[in-house]
């Protein structure tokens, strides 16, 4: 404005017309500065306005790749905070319908999913994200000789499998049934990482999982193919909750589960692209 001042006491001892000229361009200048910076500040509004708390429900297979990914997210948005509660995706989903207070619900399965779309509880459609793969965990070096589902079957032979109603355990029944095998478990896990968990601790010879969590386990188990897994693939759903107390926040995680970004740790963890 200083400038503009100065022009215009120069113009002044000039012409008068050539005074309403300048001022009407100057207020012209000074109404587009205006709204500029006003655009500016919308868009920065915008970028920032990110914060609080996400609450997301997720399938216990996607507890490392999504600690990842919570971890990014608060990077990306300085003041924002994930938190997570990973299980059996049947619980979560009886956890969501109860009432539990959640902004984002990831399952392991769409069976798992449709009971919380039947019940209202999802805001919008659930989409694919990446799916599973089975696969036989066994203890370091494969000490039992394990090559096939069908060996599971064998005598004296303690085998742990999630149980029905979970993802996995469903999964895992569909192969068993396609096998046409009849396999006894000693127990039934409520989630896949209880089932992995077994045999890290040896008290089960091998467990029926996915293929994410014998990666994830590193060198504390090994893992087994068997191709009856390629007729048990599961799609993983996510949605964002009806209820939820974070909205923007919650399609923001959202988006970067299915980022190019997001897709690269999820894959980096053995998922399958959708």
């Amino acid at each position: 404005m200083t400038r503009t001042a100065r022009r215009t006491r120069r113009t002044l001892q000039v012409a008068g017309a050539g005074v309403a000229a300048l001022l009407a361009l100057s207020a012209c200048s000074s109404s587009d500065d205006s709204s500029s910076t006003a655009s500016d500040s919308s868009a920065s509004g915008s970028s920032d306005r990110l914060s609080g708390t996400v609450t997301v429900f997720a399938a216990a297979s996607l507890k490392e790749s999504f600690t990842a990914l919570g971890e990014e997210f608060e990077e990306q948005h300085p003041g924002t905070k994930v938190t997570f509660s990973f299980g059996g995706s049947d619980s979560l989903a009886a956890s969501i319908t109860g009432g539990a207070p959640a902004d984002v619900f990831a399952s392991a399965s769409p069976k798992t999913m449709k009971i919380v779309t039947d019940a209202g509880d999802a805001s919008g459609t659930p989409a694919t994200f990446v799916r599973n793969q089975l696969e036989i965990a066994t203890l370091p070096g494969n000490p039992e000789g394990i090559s096939s589902l069908k060996d599971l079957t064998r005598s004296g032979l303690k085998v742990v499998l999630c149980d029905k109603e979970v993802p996995c355990g469903a999964a895992a029944q569909k192969a068993i049934d396609a096998a046409g095998l009849e396999l006894t478990p000693v127990s039934y896990e409520q989630d896949v990482k209880s089932a992995l968990t077994k045999v890290e601790l040896k008290e089960a010879d091998a467990a029926v999982v996915y293929r994410t969590d014998v990666h994830a386990a590193g060198d504390k188990v090994e893992g087994v193919d068997f191709p009856e897994s390629a007729n048990a693939i599961n799609d993983y759903p996510i949605v964002q909750l009806k209820d939820t107390q974070n909205t923007e926040a919650a399609k923001a995680f959202i988006a970067l589960v299915q980022s190019s970004a997001g897709q690269k740790v999820l894959t980096g963890a053995g998922f399958l692209k959708p």
